[in-house]
């Protein structure tokens, strides 16, 4: 992410101290992982550790960078990457079985994941509009989950929700009891089909 050099501050008179440690507010407030959505969640709300969130984040834009050399998966198929706590998840559309197997063998070898859940479908790919909708029933969902209000201890921002071909994915470290609750509420959002949880469970 590159500074405004013209409207932001003068870097060269700012003490190394506060360049610092504006570059790590930057990096812990989500600039990494706005490069393929879900929630970035901050660091203080985070029940993962702030080691485990930096090589999540680390091993997802490692993961798209070494997928985006294979121009065939890149450009021709639609596959989103998430790592959450060690856990990475596919999921997407690929036109062939031999697609799917490559897309996995690309991502695959990472220290740090410690499960690979691959839910790419074989299947024509659909186009933008379709995962436009997909990006939209994402916020929706997200706005959805704001609304649980009566649990003591519910973060909205630590649920991960990703969305492709209207099935909505959901990744986290959660009590099986706000697991339900969000599972519920994410499966009455208007175009939602399906719901799947790649969740964690505290108790």
């Amino acid at each position: 992410m590159r500074p405004n050099l013209r409207s932001g501050p003068n870097l060269l008179r700012m003490p190394l101290r506060a360049i610092a440690l504006a570059a790590l507010a930057a990096l812990l407030s989500g600039c990494v992982a706005a490069v393929v959505g879900g929630t970035a969640a901050g660091v203080g709300h985070d029940r993962r550790s702030w080691t485990t969130v930096i090589s999540d984040r680390n091993i997802q834009a490692s993961a798209y960078d070494n997928f985006n050399k294979d121009k065939e998966l890149a450009l021709k198929n639609n596959v989103s990457i998430v790592v959450y706590n060690g856990v990475m998840l596919l999921a997407g559309e690929v036109r062939t079985e031999e697609l799917k197997h490559r897309a996995e063998q690309r991502v695959s070898g990472y220290e740090g994941v410690r499960r690979l859940v691959n839910e790419i479908e074989v299947r024509e790919p659909e186009g933008f509009l379709s995962q436009r909708r997909d990006n939209t029933i994402t916020a929706h969902v997200k706005t959805a989950l704001l609304d649980i209000v009566d649990m003591p201890g519910f973060d909205p921002t630590r649920v991960n929700v990703t969305t492709v071909h209207r099935t909505v994915y959901l990744m986290g470290l959660l009590s099986h009891e706000e697991a339900d609750r969000v599972t519920e509420i994410a499966r009455n959002v208007a175009g939602v089909e399906k719901v799947v949880r790649v969740l964690e469970y505290q108790d």
